[in-house]
């Protein structure tokens, strides 16, 4: 089993760059600003031949508890408790601060074995600040540039020998999901679903419209940090959970506001790390706030979703605060399906995820919708579906010659991907299209799921040969 090693220190002291050279990608976001992380973030990591499990933390400040810097501060002690052993990180630029000291004495009291690393020593200044590091009693100080990757091996010298039971473990495999679809091979019969496979699900929607807060609520923990604060998740957190025995990895997100808004390098990358989240996950919950749903923002937000091939789920948060609930469900039933027509039977759910309610029929609707989003239309009964569709309305007449529709094959599932064969693709109409996409929806029961169509013409051995006198 892997041990866990928790970074922790004061804001900006490197801890998010080291974070990402053991994991092996940039992952955190990075930047010059103090306090960029907020959440702790786990992740399996790799430092030459130890493998284990690093928890990226909050820089460590001096606050009350119910300001967003002492909660920060509480999700940091609590990567604490976690950690087998724990990495305090000082700038060594900078030398030791005041409150190096007071954290310090904070790490002691816990108890846990203690690496301290001074930070950006890759320039001469630096020398006294790593000289310093010895007046905080935490023993002698490993001297890194997380940035450059400098002083790597005696760092994994000093953790090999603060975790006595270091081993090599596994490596994670690859997140593997793309807006590409998955292949397949359309003469094979289709497997059943597979009940037992892990599913990954991000939750999206504009600032403070709830996400923190539903994921903390399905979980039954505060692993996420939550305020009346707007804007508060930075990372795209992973967090691993099992619902009815189903393993699920729900990846909490930024908040999305509009294009013209975000001018801030650090909101940008929030909106980056939020738009990879969905790009990587299966089914992909788009929170809305119901006390004022639709909004642009959401609607771009939704069609974000179905454009990447996700399976969308929509759910409109804070219920409890709805005074005629029968009428508004009826009335946001019915702008779900006239604003987003592009998904027909799209499933909307309404919760509140402070109190819990309806969380369960969430649950039950993602599951669903990544069922349908792995179906799988054998061949020959969608071929005698296309030939009665055709037959009851053939394709238009263009340029004055009719347009023939020749066979049509499942090529792609997740989603849903089809190749339908014609005479002239390019003269193909949009409207003929949907009525085929419609037809599909209906006699397979593809709802709430992205449908995508490609028209192709089989090649003419005769083109380009001039014809011989």
């Amino acid at each position: 089993m892997a041990f866990k090693v928790a970074i922790i220190g004061r804001p900006n002291v490197g801890k998010s760059t080291l974070f990402n050279r053991l994991v092996g990608r940039r992952i955190a976001l990075v930047d010059d600003t103090p306090g960029v992380t907020r959440d702790r973030r786990l992740h399996a990591a790799r430092l030459q031949d130890l493998r284990f499990d690093v928890i990226d933390t909050a820089g460590l400040e001096d606050a009350a508890a119910p300001t967003l810097e002492g909660r920060m501060r509480a999700q940091t002690e609590t990567a604490i408790d976690e950690a087998d052993v724990v990495v305090f990180m000082i700038d060594a630029r900078a030398g030791v601060a005041p409150d190096d000291r007071t954290f310090a004495e904070v790490v002691r009291r816990r108890g846990k074995p203690v690496v301290l690393v001074a930070n950006k020593t890759d320039v001469r200044a630096a020398e006294a600040g790593v000289l310093e590091a010895w007046s905080l009693g935490l023993g002698e100080p490993v001297a890194i540039s997380a940035e450059h990757g400098h002083g790597m091996a005696e760092l994994r010298d000093a953790i090999a020998a603060a975790a006595p039971q270091a081993g090599e473990e596994d490596e994670e495999p690859r997140e593997g999901a793309t807006g590409e679809g998955e292949d397949i091979d359309p003469d094979a019969e289709p497997p059943a679903y597979d009940t037992t496979r892990p599913v990954r699900i991000a939750v999206v929607g504009r600032p403070n419209a709830g996400k923190s807060t539903l994921i903390n609520t399905l979980i039954g923990e505060e692993r996420l940090l939550t305020g009346p604060e707007a804007g508060i998740t930075r990372d795209s957190i992973a967090v691993e959970w099992s619902w009815r025995g189903r393993a699920v990895r729900l990846f909490d997100t930024a908040g999305m506001r509009r294009k013209a808004r975000v001018q801030e390098k650090l909101e940008k990358l929030s909106v980056g790390e939020t738009l990879r989240a969905v790009r990587f996950a299966e089914v992909v919950i788009v929170v809305l706030d119901a006390t004022m749903p639709f909004d642009k923002q959401d609607l771009q937000i939704a069609d974000l979703v179905i454009r990447e091939g996700r399976a969308p789920v929509i759910v409109f948060n804070k219920w409890d605060l709805i005074e005629d609930r029968e009428r508004m469900l009826a009335e946001l039933r019915e702008k779900t399906e006239r604003l987003l027509p592009q998904v027909r039977g799209l499933k909307a759910v309404p919760i509140s995820a402070e109190t819990g309610r309806g969380l369960d029929r969430m649950m039950e609707a993602a599951l669903a919708t990544h069922e349908v989003w792995n179906r799988r239309v054998p061949t020959g009964p969608l071929n005698r579906w296309l030939a009665a569709a055709t037959a009851q309305h053939p394709p238009p007449a263009v340029a004055g010659r009719r347009l023939k529709v020749k066979y049509m094959t499942q090529v792609k599932t997740r989603p849903p991907g089809f190749v339908l064969s014609c005479s002239r693709p390019e003269a193909m109409p949009q409207s003929y299209v949907r009525y085929l996409v419609n037809g599909l929806r209906e006699s397979f029961d593809i709802f709430g799921v992205p449908i995508r169509v490609t028209l192709r013409t089989s090649e003419n051995p005769y083109a380009g040969r001039a014809k011989k006198r």
